[in-house]
């Protein structure tokens, strides 16, 4: 439905858990109280970890840190590498910073290198895209994935950080394709568009500020993730680690570090910041949450239990995750959508898929955050902004970036199959 009429997702997924319930013959007062459930304990798990990722976000657009980060990056690589730098910059700032948003605001960055370093618009719209949406498909606090783990219980501050880590070898084969393939369409942009300049009542940023509020939350969550065990609560000085490590309070920290890059500190400027972050926040919680009853109702029909007497027998293992979640973004468009919908169904069956760990839980959600990967094409909003934001024709986004894509997904998949073989 969200494919075919463009209905926004919040409703597609409401209207999905209520005929759902009614279709599996669930009593509607049932239907009505386990959507309720479901909605409010999704928020509960990761409604502040979404809002203070997008403010963070916000700000870091608005103060310039963003185009600082692009700027130092570049500088590093130098112009020869200006495609590098770029899918960089995409992952660094994809972090706190959704992928349209973030392609957007470095859009006329991204034209301006083009230009200057005669490097086709292809290989840097696609380097830069894919840089982006490597970790939008499986960090937190990105929608979907922040919507799988609280489905699913896994630990958003360890999820974090290996989420990171597995986007990276995502992120370098998207910009290896985008070298590779892009260059066959040599497209320069027409007017090179100027770099943008920081909002006013900013610091022309030093590098080591601008990189600092995206810094320390990951330092301060993976601290966490590496002193202070899960299974049992900390004491002592780890108590501190494990409450400044946690994702909420990490993030807080880093809305905290970014405000100092704010040089005239004006009550309506810096409240408007913090306001359009949370403005920006609702839409995604909506959609985040309305997934989490459609998953309560899911689970409350035994569809899950059913899928997996069907699915059992043919041992996926971790593959099936992947492969319902690349089924569902293919068909829909919606990257969010998919892990979430995925989420629901399978997560009922990850112990027959003996994913039913603390690190089983944690690669069943990396799987569908691969397959959500694949394939982004002309149902998916993203494919639009990337070709409409570089002036390419449809039909090149597709054969470079939509093949990306696929890349992406496959190669994260069989790093976390790997994964899957260690770690129990």
């Amino acid at each position: 439905m969200t494919a075919r009429v463009r209905l926004n997702a919040f409703f597609v997924l409401l209207m999905a858990a209520i005929g759902v319930g009614l279709a599996a013959g669930l009593p509607a007062s049932e239907i009505l109280t386990t959507l309720k459930k479901g909605f409010g304990s999704l928020i509960e798990a990761i409604g502040i970890v979404v809002i203070a990722g997008t403010v963070l976000g916000v700000i870091l657009e608005k103060t310039g840190a963003t185009t600082r980060m692009a700027a130092y990056l570049l500088a590093k690589a130098g112009e020869k590498n200006a495609a590098l730098a770029i899918s960089l910059t995409g992952f660094l700032v994809g972090l706190p910073i959704f992928c349209d948003s973030g392609f957007v605001v470095l859009s006329g960055l991204n034209r301006s290198l083009a230009g200057r370093t005669r490097t086709p618009m292809a290989v840097m719209a696609v380097s830069l895209a894919t840089g982006l949406y490597a970790v939008h498909c499986l960090v937190p606090p990105h929608p979907g994935v922040s919507a799988a783990a609280g489905l699913i219980g896994v630990d958003p501050g360890r999820l974090m950080l290996v989420g990171t880590l597995v986007a990276v070898p995502g992120a370098a084969i998207g910009y290896a394709w985008a070298r590779f393939r892009g260059r066959d369409y040599p497209q320069l942009p027409p007017d090179p568009t100027p770099e943008t300049e920081p909002v006013a009542g900013t610091n022309q940023l030093s590098a080591g500020r601008a990189f600092l509020p995206i810094a320390v939350p990951i330092a301060l969550i993976a601290l966490k993730a590496v002193l202070v065990p899960g299974s049992q609560p900390p004491v002592g000085g780890y108590a501190l680690v494990g409450f400044v490590g946690d994702p909420i309070v990490a993030l807080l920290i880093g809305i905290g570090l970014a405000l100092t890059l704010v040089r005239n500190w004006s009550g309506p400027f810096v409240n408007g910041l913090l306001t359009e972050g949370v403005d920006k926040a609702g839409p995604v919680l909506a959609i985040v949450a309305a997934g989490g009853a459609f998953g309560a109702v899911l689970k409350a029909t035994g569809i899950g239990d059913s899928l997996g007497q069907v699915l059992a027998p043919l041992q996926l293992g971790i593959f099936l995750p992947f492969i319902i979640a690349s089924v569902l973004k293919t068909v829909q468009g919606s990257s969010t959508v998919a892990i979430i919908t995925t989420a629901s169904l399978v997560g009922p069956l990850f112990p027959e898929l003996r994913l039913d760990s603390d690190w089983g839980r944690l690669l069943g959600t990396l799987a569908m955050g691969a397959g959500s990967m694949m394939v982004s094409h002309a149902n998916d909003a993203f494919f639009w902004v990337v070709t409409r934001f570089s002036d390419l024709e449809p039909g090149v986004t597709f054969r470079v970036y939509s093949t990306a894509t696929l890349l992406m997904g496959l190669l994260t998949q069989a790093i976390v199959f790997g994964l899957s073989l260690v770690l129990r």
